[in-house]
């Protein structure tokens, strides 16, 4: 007895239009993630387009918030892998409605609307009760583009002398040898003079780093290395390094400046950023804020070391341990769902961006988890 199939007919064409809405669950992520697009204001991203012109019809900003927020929520960051995703994904079919923006579109979009998309997670957060955690991400540098502070001071006296001597190697080559090939001088010399700025460049930067850090701390300028009270006056003990000196081993990225070299999982270091998170504590819903850790002087901020010290107590300890399973997961989810281990984008305004974006993208995501069960 033959066996008998349902029909498979790849060919056959629909005989009535089809809806894109039919084709998911109605509890999927991109129905969620769209319709709460839809509830938030996005006056800013049309303003752009609000004086005309002539211009090819750009996208609705809708569907490009759209997009990219399901993008995110879904673990794809990439623009090129975005623009794949609209073409061979059904999922992304529905918030695109069809419509397939190209990669620099949506890149464009990322860079052109860096703000809004910072004030768009504003919208969606609201938070009781927060616990605050941070993580680390590598930037979008190589760590073979930094260099040490020790490093760039002896790297900047040898590429002047370089310079320097430049013009008479040339003089001396060409008299010694006629049928070699002529050095050519002024790309000699414009090579090295733009590496020796941005090495300067980086060495500025840490010196500002660090002068930034010795105010922080209660140092100024001309104060000999010597600790002062209040009144201005050597109160005992010395510093290691002058006013705004950086350690030896201090380091600056070339590519991407407003990283920091920080230790990784596993040995080694990374350029890489410090995102913190603001989690409640009733659903684990995120907000976001950035900062960078500093040493606290309890003479000069009694009151920041006494909070400080706080969770050293009974008390700060068992807030702790709470805190850890509050804020603690949602980083988690956010390398290990999302996927978000480095970012794509460069530039510390774009990073913000783009990391608001990824804390709104796991917002919606967790919203929707609850809102399905």
């Amino acid at each position: 007895m033959a066996i008998r199939y349902r029909p498979h007919e790849p060919q056959q064409e629909m005989l009535l239009p089809t809806s894109l809405q039919d084709w998911l669950p109605k509890a999927h992520l991109a129905h969620f993630s769209s319709d709460s697009v839809d509830a938030l204001d996005l006056k800013a991203f049309c303003a752009r387009f609000a004086g005309g012109g002539a211009r090819n019809p750009p996208f609705h900003p809708a569907m490009m918030v759209k997009v990219l927020v399901y993008g995110y929520a879904t673990g794809v960051f990439s623009s090129r892998k975005i623009e794949r995703r609209l073409h061979e994904g059904l999922a992304f079919r529905m918030p695109g409605a069809g419509k397939f923006p190209r990669h620099r579109t949506i890149r464009d979009c990322c860079a052109l609307h860096v703000k809004e998309l910072r004030d768009l997670f504003v919208h969606g957060v609201r938070l009781g009760a927060v616990a605050i955690d941070g993580t680390k991400v590598k930037a979008n540098a190589s760590r073979h583009e930094a260099m040490s502070y020790e490093r760039m001071q002896q790297t900047e006296a040898d590429m002047k002398a370089q310079i320097d001597a430049l013009p008479e190697r040339a003089k001396t080559t060409d008299a010694a040898v006629a049928d070699e090939p002529e050095l050519d001088l002024p790309a000699e010399i414009e090579h090295r003079e733009t590496r020796l700025k941005a090495i300067t460049e980086a060495r500025q930067r840490l010196g500002q780093r660090q002068r930034d850090a010795d105010i922080e701390r209660g140092r100024s300028d001309g104060d000999d290395c010597k600790p002062r009270d209040v009144d201005g006056n050597p109160n005992g003990g010395r510093y290691k390094r002058e006013f705004g000196v950086p350690e030896s081993k201090a380091q600056d990225n070339f590519t991407v400046p407003a990283s920091h070299i920080m230790k990784r999982t596993g040995g080694g270091f990374d350029p890489s950023y410090n995102t913190q998170t603001a989690v409640d504590d009733s659903a684990h819903i995120l907000g976001h804020e950035g900062k960078l850790c500093a040493e606290v002087d309890a003479q000069k901020s009694p009151h920041t070391a006494s909070r400080v010290a706080k969770p050293q107590t009974a008390q700060g300890k068992a807030t702790c341990r709470r805190r850890k399973w509050i804020a603690e997961p949602p980083n988690g989810w956010i390398r290990s769902v999302l996927g978000l281990r480095r970012f794509s984008l460069r530039g510390l305004h774009r990073v913000q961006a783009g990391f608001k974006l990824v804390c709104l993208a796991l917002h919606l995501r967790r919203m929707g988890s609850l809102q399905a069960a």
